[in-house]
């Protein structure tokens, strides 16, 4: 009976081991897995978002104002929103790699501030080619003041500590997702390996119909 007893208390005892190792490794696989920090690096509540927030489809990108490829897909990206209006959201995160890029996301949020964002983002990219890698960005200041920035105003909060966190997180996401050129798109957390405007239409209309 002594006998029995043991082995039954052996058995019990290896499976509670197993079962507690499983867990481990359970919880170990999640923290190192690449995806769980690529999702808490991509959404902040603090980004700019394009669109309906309730949309079931999410562009996330990895957007240098001075960048021209990102100058390039901007239309291609309105399009694809005006395509789905109520299905998709753009995001855009801030990626710094150019001189006046800094100061080309400031005039953006103060543009934000003042209820404007959107039409500024519009003249701004327009007018891209004409302050391109000038670290004193004067003719994106000149777009958006055309687009209705009250430029004072603007200039009086662009070193606003808010705005300070947000380019400081975003930097932080930035090497966190490990950016290194821009535009990177993201849409519902699957990455564009392949840029492309059909690349892009293709990944978003495939996440559109998966979501209906």
């Amino acid at each position: 009976m002594r006998t029995r007893t043991l082995v039954v208390s052996l058995v019990l005892l290896c499976l509670a081991i197993f079962a507690a190792a499983f867990v481990l490794y359970d919880r170990s696989e999640g923290t190192n897995e690449p995806a769980g920090v690529e999702k808490t690096a991509l959404l902040r509540d603090h980004s700019p978002v394009l669109g309906p927030e309730d949309a079931p489809v999410t562009i996330v990108e990895f957007f240098d104002p001075s960048c021209e490829g990102c100058r390039a897909m901007y239309p291609y990206v309105k399009q694809f929103m005006a395509t789905y209006p109520n299905q998709v959201r753009l995001v855009l995160r801030y990626v710094l790699f150019h001189k006046g890029s800094e100061e080309a996301v400031r005039i953006l949020e103060t543009a934000r501030q003042q209820g404007i964002y959107e039409p500024v983002l519009d003249a701004v990219m327009e007018a891209q080619p004409q302050w391109h890698d000038d670290p004193d960005v004067a003719a994106a200041w000149d777009a958006a003041k055309l687009a209705g920035l009250d430029v004072e105003a603007a200039r009086a909060s662009m070193n606003a500590s808010e705005i300070d966190d947000i380019i400081q997180q975003d930097a932080a996401d930035v090497k966190a997702v490990r950016i290194s050129g821009t535009p990177t798109f993201y849409v519902n957390g699957e990455k564009l390996n392949r840029l492309g405007p059909q690349e892009l239409y293709d990944l978003v209309t495939s996440k559109v119909e998966s979501s209906r």
